[in-house]
């Protein structure tokens, strides 16, 4: 009867232990699968929300090189305007200048 209730006493100390164990084990399962879930649902949002700043980057690098071209334009239409303007003072100059001399 002494190693009848050994024998019991070790199948339900390895049992017991086995059994306690398959409740944890399938709660970390149940974790890690939300865990990745979650995980896989942030990705995406991450992902989702680059490509709208992206985007939004691409539209203000466009919108700023237009105004930026324009600004060139009259920029240089202002100084070709200048540079005319410039070069009518020189002639107007030197023909003064020749007058002058040919007076005397």
């Amino acid at each position: 009867m002494l190693k009848t209730g050994i024998v019991i006493i070790l199948l339900v100390s390895l049992i017991l232990p086995a059994y306690a164990d398959n409740p944890i084990k399938t709660g970390g399962k149940e974790v890690g699968q939300e865990m990745k879930k979650l995980g896989k649902e942030t990705g995406q949002a991450f992902k989702e929300g680059g490509k709208e700043i992206g985007q939004g980057l691409k539209k203000f690098g466009k919108e700023t090189g237009q105004v930026i071209r324009e600004g060139g334009r009259e920029s240089g239409q202002a100084a070709k305007k200048s540079g005319r303007s410039l070069g009518e003072w020189f002639r107007e100059m030197g023909s003064s200048i020749k007058r002058y001399f040919s007076r005397n």
